[in-house]
C-alpha cells in the first residue's frame, strides 16, 4: 500500500489539476468482503492509479471508521475493549488493502485526537450559526442492561409493509436499505440480553435540515449536473428531498466516540453518521498539518467520493448539509461515484452473517490479486446488482485474461525472444516504413480512438466500460498478429515482419499502461519482461508527450533495446478448481470454521490408536 511518508505530504499545486479521493471509511467491526472492496476502496484505487498516470495531482485518503455501536457490539462480542477491536480490525483491514494493491495516500482511523479537535470544532461553529437544536426523543432502554439502547443494539422486524424482514437493525433494515429508528421496529429486542426494552425519554442535539434546505437543493442542482453525479446517486438523493427533511438527531446515549463538548451533553458522544464522514477531513489532517489547502480550497480542488447506494444520503445530503452549515469555505463534493450491491452465487454478501468471500478468503484461494481485480472490476454493480459467481469468474480468467490479453502479450515477446534465425534474439528491430505500411497504419488509427474512448470514459468514472477499451486494444493485437502471419512475413518479407513485430511490442507496453490502474501487479509483470523501469513508465499525460507517443505504437520502445524473459502472464482455472472453491466457500464464515474444526478432528480421531 502506497501510503505517503509524511515527511513529504502531497499539497495543492497551483495551475495543476488537484483531485481529492476518497473512498467510504469501511467500519472496523469485519473482515472485508468483496462487495465493500468492490463498491469503495477497489473504485477510489481505480481512479486514483489513473489520475497519476494523467499527470495530475491526486491524493487518495480513507481509513477505519472506529467510533459507534457497532465497535461497542463486537466489542461485547469477543470479550474486550472497543480500542482492542479498533486495533486489531485496522491492522486486518490494512493487510487485506496491501494484498489487493490499494495505492492509498493515507489509510487512518477514526479514533484520533485529529478526528476529537475536527469533529467538535465543526460542531461549536453549527451551536454559533443556530442551526441545532434541542429535544427529547424516545429512545429504548433496556432495563437489564441497566442503559439506553444504540441503534445497533437493536434488532426487530422491519416496518416497512413490502418489507417485513425479520432481521433489521434499529438504523437501517438490510433487506430493502430503508433507514430507521429503532422506534419504529416491530417486536424490538436488546441484541445483548434479548430482552425487550422499554421506551422512555432522552434529550439530544439535532441539525436542523429544513432550514438548511435552499443551500443545500442549490448545491446539489449545480453539482449533479456539473459533476457527472451517477443516476443511482441522483436517485438515492432526490427520493430522500422528496420525503422532506427532517431534523436528524447527531448525539446518541455512547461511551466510545467523540465525546459532545457542551455542558448539558458532556456524557454523550456524536452519533456515527455526523461523526464519519469528518474522519475523511481528519485523515487528511494525519497526512499533512496544511489539511485545509485541500478541504477549504474549493477554487482549486476536486473532490470525488466512491461508496455503495447504502451510504449516499450520508454524502449528499447529510455531510454537505453540516458543511454549509459551517458557513465556512469548504471543499465540497463534485463528483459522487455509487456502485450498487455485487451478490455472492444465491445470495447477498454479509459482513453480519459472515455469507461471502472476504479478503482474507481471496488471499487464501492463490488466484492472484490481478485475476481478482479484473473480475471484480469487470463484473462492477454500476447501475444495477450484479453476481459474483465461481463460473463466471473462470470463463472470465479463462477467455479474457488467458486466452485474449496473456496470449497476445506471450506470442510477441516470445517470437521477439527466439534467437537469431527463428527470432530475433530478444532484440527489438528497426522498422523504417512503419507509417506507410497499409495495416500497421489501420491498426495506429484504431488504437488512437481506443485510448481518446478510455481517456473520455475514466473521465467521466465509468471504470467497466474503460477496462472493456483497454481490454479491445489486446484483441486488435491478436486480430493483428493474425492477420499479418508474421511467423511466415519472417522468413518471406522480414522488413514487414519487423514492423509487425516492433508494433507488437509498443501495444503491450501500451497496455501495461492502460491496464495498470486496473491490475497493477500485472502491469508490473509485463514491465519486468519488457526490461522497462518502473519509474520510466508510459503515462498519458499532455505535459510530457507521451498521450502523443501513443498515437505511433511502434515509436514507443527503441530500436536495440533488449527484452526480459517472457513467462506466462495467467494460469488456466479447472472445472475442479470451481467445484473445489464453490465447496470451500458455501454458507457462513461461521460454518467454514465448524467444517475445517470437524475435518481435523476427524483426522485426528483416524490417527488415534485405540
Amino acid at each position: 500500500m502506497a501510503d505517503q511518508s509524511n515527511n513529504n505530504p502531497k499539497l495543492p499545486i497551483p495551475g495543476k489539476r488537484n483531485i481529492l479521493i476518497t473512498s467510504a471509511l469501511p467500519y472496523v467491526n469485519n473482515v472485508p468482503h468483496l462487495g465493500n472492496i468492490i463498491g469503495c476502496v477497489l473504485s477510489a484505487d481505480v481512479f486514483a492509479r489513473y489520475c497519476r498516470l494523467r499527470g495530475y495531482n491526486a491524493i487518495y485518503i480513507c481509513g477505519t471508521d472506529e467510533y459507534g455501536t457497532a465497535t461497542e457490539t463486537k466489542a461485547m462480542e469477543e470479550n474486550c475493549t472497543p480500542q482492542q477491536i479498533c486495533d486489531k480490525y485496522h491492522a486486518i483491514h490494512k493487510q487485506v488493502y496491501d494484498w489487493f494493491d490499494i495505492s492509498f495516500d493515507e489509510f487512518g482511523r477514526t479514533s484520533t485526537p485529529q478526528q476529537t479537535e475536527i469533529c467538535q470544532s465543526i460542531f461549536k461553529k453549527l451551536m454559533e450559526n443556530n442551526w441545532l437544536s434541542e429535544s427529547t426523543m424516545q429512545q429504548l432502554y433496556c432495563e437489564q442492561c441497566n442503559r439506553f439502547l444504540a441503534d445497533r443494539l437493536v434488532g426487530g422486524t422491519c416496518p416497512a409493509i413490502a418489507c417485513n424482514y425479520e432481521s433489521a437493525r434499529g438504523d437501517q433494515c438490510e433487506n430493502c436499505g430503508k433507514l430507521l429508528n429503532p422506534t419504529e421496529l416491530k417486536d424490538p429486542k436488546c441484541k445483548v440480553c434479548q430482552t425487550t426494552p422499554q421506551i422512555r425519554d432522552t434529550d439530544h442535539l439535532f441539525l436542523e435540515l429544513p432550514l438548511l434546505k435552499d443551500k443545500l437543493e442549490e448545491y446539489i442542482n449545480t453539482t449533479s449536473v456539473t459533476g457527472f453525479w451517477s443516476q443511482n446517486a441522483i436517485q438515492g438523493t432526490n427520493a430522500w428531498l422528496k420525503e422532506g427533511l427532517k431534523p436528524r438527531c447527531i448525539t446518541r446515549d455512547l461511551k466510545w466516540g467523540v465525546p459532545v463538548p457542551h455542558d448539558k451533553f458532556m456524557d454523550k458522544v456524536f452519533y456515527v453518521w455526523f461523526d464519519a464522514p469528518i474522519g475523511y477531513v481528519s485523515i487528511t489532517s494525519c497526512h499533512t498539518s496544511d489539511w485545509e489547502k485541500w478541504w477549504k480550497n474549493p477554487e482549486n480542488v476536486e473532490l470525488y467520493q466512491f461508496m455503495g447506494k447504502d451510504n449516499v444520503p450520508f454524502h449528499t445530503v447529510m455531510f454537505p448539509s453540516t458543511l454549509i452549515g459551517t458557513g465556512e469555505n469548504w471543499t465540497m463534493m463534485r463528483t459522487i461515484c455509487v456502485t450498487e450491491y455485487l451478490n455472492y452465487e444465491t445470495g447477498k454478501f454479509s459482513k453480519t452473517k459472515g455469507v461471502g468471500i472476504f479478503g482474507n478468503d481471496a488471499k487464501d484461494t492463490n488466484i492472484p490479486t490481478e485475476v481478482w481485480r479484473y473480475y471484480l472490476l469487470t463484473n462492477r454493480p454500476e447501475v444495477s446488482d450484479t453476481l459474483f459467481t465461481w463460473a463466471d469468474l473462470q470463463a472470465k480468467l479463462n477467455t479474457e485474461l488467458l486466452n485474449n490479453l496473456g496470449n497476445f502479450i506471450n506470442r510477441v515477446l516470445s517470437f521477439v525472444a527466439k534467437p537469431q534465425g527463428l527470432g530475433y534474439g530478444s532484440v527489438i528491430p528497426d522498422a523504417p516504413g512503419a507509417e506507410s505500411h497499409l495495416s500497421t497504419k489501420t491498426l495506429a488509427e484504431r488504437i488512437s480512438k481506443y485510448v481518446d474512448q478510455y481517456i473520455e470514459a475514466m473521465e467521466k468514472v465509468k471504470l467497466k466500460q474503460a477496462l472493456k477499451i483497454g481490454m479491445s486494444v489486446s484483441s486488435e493485437g491478436n486480430a493483428y498478429l493474425q492477420e499479418s502471419q508474421f511467423w511466415k512475413l519472417y522468413k518471406q518479407d522480414q522488413e514487414s515482419c519487423n514492423i509487425v513485430m516492433r508494433t507488437s511490442v509498443g501495444l503491450v507496453y501500451l497496455l501495461s499502461c492502460l491496464l495498470e490502474p486496473f491490475m497493477p501487479s500485472f502491469s508490473f509483470k509485463v514491465l519486468k519482461q519488457l526490461d522497462m523501469a518502473a519509474e520510466k513508465t508510459l503515462s498519458l499525460s499532455i505535459e510530457n508527450g507521451d498521450l502523443e507517443r501513443i498515437r505511433k505504437p511502434w515509436e514507443l520502445i527503441p530500436a536495440g533495446h533488449k527484452i526480459g524473459i517472457p513467462e506466462p502472464l495467467f494460469k488456466e482455472m479447472k472445472y475442479e478448481d470451481v467445484e473445489l472453491f464453490r465447496k470451500k466457500f458455501s454458507g457462513s464464515q461461521a460454518d467454514r470454521v465448524l467444517k475445517a474444526e470437524a475435518s481435523k478432528l476427524a483426522e485426528q480421531l483416524v490417527k488415534t490408536q485405540i
